[in-house]
């Protein structure tokens, strides 16, 4: 037996340890939390920030993609370059390292007077977003026990997304300049939140192995890509459904002949409240039936659902439209699981590399879904609708062939790494 003396030491570093794993739960859920709110607000302000460039018509479309895709490109460069960073150097550096790039970037977007500025700030910040996520993700998750790291990233998850919901708020009292000022200022006042956060311990064991860390070229090999590409590929209907259809949904209200007029802020409002709902329960979901994909089957059959009723929805009112929206958010609300996945898949030397560009790679997806959306809108005589059923189709089939093949890694012991 122990005595008390003995038992206070274990106490002790038991209780700092929960500290830094709650310091740790809270700064990622805040940097998330200005993370989709900066990712978001373009959509949010997209028009009416055109429309003071001088843009109007088609051009605020073709735009605005323009714009989305220059973003989008920054995420999957910077998800690359973040997460070997945070593989390399730590978690802790990337996640601080990512909140100071895009909270500058923002504020330099508040600036902006030309379409080249604008794309190249837009660059920028997407560079600085694709980091602090998945640092976040992954610090929290070797921090945590096993059993209750679920918990631990649905908190992360529905205090993010809900960024949203509070850029379109502050969009309808503030000028678009001032909302990109906004959240500049609330990434740097993040900062001031890195006292009591700690490295992760598994990483700093990595750190006196001689095994490689953060080496992307690692993931390429036969069984390893294929196991990549999967936790990238299931991620897809989510970013269809906000990236094409929450995006464009002035679009798609013009060609559902939705009664009244879509706002693509109040469409995103919408779809995030439904998605901190989604994300709460589908962690919750994971935790009672302690299997991770069971429950991305349960979302991605609700997200199919949904998503034809989004297309059936032609000359409904303008309520019953945004309501669709918000249930829509509510079936794509796996993003807690989708992350999960892709931090439990790898050892802790790649751990990072791929929590970090796994989802900017299906954020990044959003390029060529433009793309083929687009091209398909060729293919059918310049029908939304149509092109907007066939991207999401082949989205929502590669979904379900990947998770077919996945490993289920609930309760999965994180402390090992890929040789």
């Amino acid at each position: 037996m122990f005595s008390a003396q003995d038992q206070a030491p274990f106490s002790e570093d038991a209780a700092r340890r929960k500290r830094v794993a709650h310091a740790a739960i809270l700064v990622a859920s805040l940097g998330y939390f200005v993370d989709i709110y900066d990712l978001l607000l373009f959509s949010i302000v997209r028009v009416a920030s055109l429309q003071s460039l001088g843009f109007s018509g088609e051009a605020l479309t073709s735009s605005g993609i323009y714009l989305l895709n220059v973003q989008m490109i920054g995420l999957l460069v910077g998800g690359i370059v973040w997460g070997i960073l945070a593989d390399k150097k730590g978690r802790l550096y990337v996640l601080f390292g990512s909140i100071f790039m895009y909270s500058v970037a923002n504020i330099a977007n508040g600036f902006v007077h030309s379409i080249e500025g604008y794309a190249f700030w837009r660059f920028i910040a997407g560079f600085g977003l694709a980091g602090e996520l998945g640092a976040g993700i992954t610090l929290v998750a070797e921090l945590m026990p096993k059993e209750k790291r679920g918990y631990a990233t649905t908190i992360i998850a529905s205090v993010g997304v809900s960024g949203a919901v509070v850029g379109y708020f502050i969009a309808q009292f503030f000028d678009w300049r001032t909302c990109f000022f906004i959240g500049g200022g609330l990434g740097l006042s993040l900062l001031l939140l890195r006292v009591g956060v700690a490295e992760s311990g598994m990483f700093d064991k990595t750190k006196v192995d001689t095994v490689s860390r953060g080496n992307f070229l690692a993931l390429f090999t036969k069984g390893r890509f294929l196991k990549y590409m999967r936790c990238i590929i299931i991620g897809l209907p989510l970013w269809f459904v906000v990236g094409i259809l929450i995006t464009f949904s002035p679009e798609f209200g013009k060609a559902l002949n939705i009664q009244g007029e879509v706002k693509a802020g109040a469409a995103v409002a919408c779809c995030y409240g439904g998605l901190v709902i989604g994300d709460i329960l589908s962690g919750l979901i994971s935790q009672y039936l302690k299997s991770r994909v069971k429950v991305v089957y349960i979302y991605l059959f609700l997200s199919m659902l949904c998503i034809v009723v989004y297309f059936l929805s032609r000359d409904t009112s303008l309520f019953n439209f945004y309501l669709i929206c918000f249930v829509m958010g509510i079936s794509v609300g796996y993003w807690v699981i989708f992350m999960t996945i892709a931090t439990e898949q790898f050892g802790t030397n790649l751990r990072a590399t791929v929590t970090t560009t796994v989802p900017n790679f299906v954020r990044g997806a959003v390029v060529p879904m433009t793309l083929l959306f687009q091209y398909l809108r060729g293919v059918f005589d310049g029908s939304l609708v149509a092109s907007g059923i066939a991207v999401g189709l082949i989205c929502l089939v590669l979904a379900f062939w990947a998770l077919y093949h996945m490993q289920d890694t609930f309760s999965k012991d994180l402390d090992y790494v890929e040789v």
